[in-house]
């Protein structure tokens, strides 16, 4: 998916106003909550309270070097499950706040002590690696990600810009520390520093990789290479990706990387790691397996998925697929391909399987299917949603949306791919949505069209055994609500997060 890429949009008055009285009490300071919008054509709250079925799911296991699973990254784990073990709110009296950050807070991670850590930027001020509180959403601290760090220790930090991100696929690591890619091509790692009641982000390692991504302009990368994602395998390198179609793979411990590059394809979504060491990315037009031999990049396999090719589809990034891989229990990968329909595409991951493709359905309907978020994984099902017609901000403006649609799809025992239902009712323009095993429940965020000119955004609940509409909660009325492909969260205490425009929303059950 492509949450880090944010659309410059014309934010009200008010809302200015807001964000910038915010930014001017200081970094640590805390603007007053910002009261929900309300309408008297907006309806609070549709459906009812949901009953909690929980569903049976397979435990993704821990990758060694990152923070538990759930907690971890945007995508929640190594496999990029986007599902939770825990509960997540069943709409009873729900109590909706928000915190203007100065910024859109997209990608989200939970630390040991329960705080969120996340990234919050937008097109007109530098990124912020941010610490907030998870009740009251107060900056606790944040790091301004352009400035330049005191010169240290010879070999630990550098007096290189740390300029605007190259994306939010950051991750909290096994030490409970958020490591940064940058886009000046730097591997940042920080430490949370406390006293008393005071916090900060202390830079305590940077490896610089310009030697090992050069700055020119390859492949697709129109304004420079740059690294995209950042991640470890469960063998503890420090595998990257760059749009400019660069795979590397770097040993920590020497700062040495080695780096292989696909010839004429780019990159635009972040990738993931089985228990194996496998490393699974997805290209503009080609599924790969890659492993680290000796700490090289080496290619297991590659297979060609579906591409209509041309223009980018009205509601992705790219022309090819919109998705991060997931990887799924029994040794399997899968991704949404390019195809009109779009179809969801299931691997076999093992390097010398006979047969590459497990199966693949097609999900939507031809001309109106498109999607820039992550599959979501349920043991052997996948959950899919439609962001066709998201082309910009303006299209969710006076009172328009997206093109409905949700649709899961199960593997079956004998290897064929069944879709299981399709909601067509509900249209979630780009959010990264996740599920709870608790509580049975496919959360999102969603935007229906009207009544008139009227932007509604909602957090809704669908049932994972049917698809229909469980509950939706009104979190605000107007394009500040606008989420712009940042995911939503839930926290291990039920309570639920989305960014928002300039800010995060938190939602949580009050009995």
């Amino acid at each position: 998916m492509r949450e880090n890429k944010y659309v410059t949009s014309v934010y009200v008055s008010a809302f200015l106003l807001a964000t910038c009285m915010s930014l001017a009490s200081g970094p640590g300071a805390s603007a007053a909550e910002k009261p929900v919008s309300q309408s008297a054509t907006a309806q609070d709250f549709i459906g009812k309270p949901a009953v909690a079925n929980p569903v049976m799911m397979p435990v993704v296991p821990t990758n060694p070097f990152m923070a538990p699973v759930g907690k971890s990254n945007i995508h929640n784990d190594a496999y990029m499950s986007d599902s939770y073990q825990w509960a997540g709110p069943l709409g009873n009296k729900m109590k909706v706040s928000g915190q203007w950050a100065g910024g859109e807070c997209a990608s989200i991670t939970f630390n040991a002590a329960g705080q969120l850590v996340g990234i919050c930027l937008t097109p007109q001020t530098p990124a912020f690696l941010t610490l907030l509180d998870p009740t009251t959403l107060k900056a606790l601290a944040r790091y301004d990600l352009s400035k330049k760090p005191a010169e240290s220790t010879p070999g630990k930090l550098t007096s290189r810009d740390y300029t605007e991100l190259s994306g939010g696929y950051f991750y909290l690591d096994n030490l409970d520390r958020p490591v940064v890619a940058t886009s000046s091509r730097h591997i940042v790692t920080f430490e949370v520093v406390s006293s008393g009641s005071k916090y900060s982000f202390n830079p305590i390692s940077d490896i610089d990789l310009a030697a090992s991504v050069p700055a020119g302009q390859p492949n697709f990368a129109a304004s420079g290479d740059s690294i995209l994602s950042a991640l470890p395998d469960f063998k503890g390198n420090i595998w990257f990706v760059t749009t400019g179609g660069l795979v590397g793979a770097l040993n920590p411990q020497t700062g040495k990387s080695q780096t292989i590059r696909l010839a004429n394809e780019g990159i635009t979504q972040s990738f993931s790691m089985g228990e194996d060491g496998g490393v699974y990315i997805v290209s503009n037009i080609a599924m790969y397996r890659f492993d680290a031999i000796a700490g090289v990049p080496t290619q297991g396999w590659r297979a060609v998925y579906p591409n209509i090719g041309g223009d980018p589809k009205p509601g992705q990034k790219s022309a090819g697929s919109g998705t991060t891989p997931t990887v799924m229990s029994g040794g399997r990968v899968a991704i949404a391909d390019n195809a009109d329909p779009m179809n969801i595409v299931v691997y076999n991951t093992a390097i010398n399987a006979v047969t590459r493709q497990v199966c693949l359905a097609p999900v939507f309907t031809k001309g109106a299917s498109a999607t820039e978020n992550s599959l979501v994984s349920v043991g052997s099902s996948l959950i899919v949603e439609n962001n066709f017609g998201y082309s910009s901000t303006k299209a969710t403006m006076g009172g328009k949306t997206t093109t409905p649609g949700f649709a899961r799809v199960d593997v079956k025992s004998d290897g064929t791919c069944v879709k299981v239902w399709t909601n067509t009712t509900e249209s979630a323009p780009t959010v990264v949505p996740k599920f709870s095993a608790a509580t049975g429940l496919l959360y999102t965020y969603t935007k229906p069209k009207g009544p008139g000119k009227i932007d509604r955004w909602y957090w809704t609940a669908l049932d994972y055994q049917t698809g229909a509409l469980k509950y939706s909660k009104l979190v605000g009325t107007g394009s500040t609500y606008n989420n712009s492909y940042a995911s939503l969260y839930i926290a291990p205490n039920g309570a639920g997060y989305v960014g928002v425009l300039k800010g995060l929303i938190r939602v949580q059950d009050t009995n």
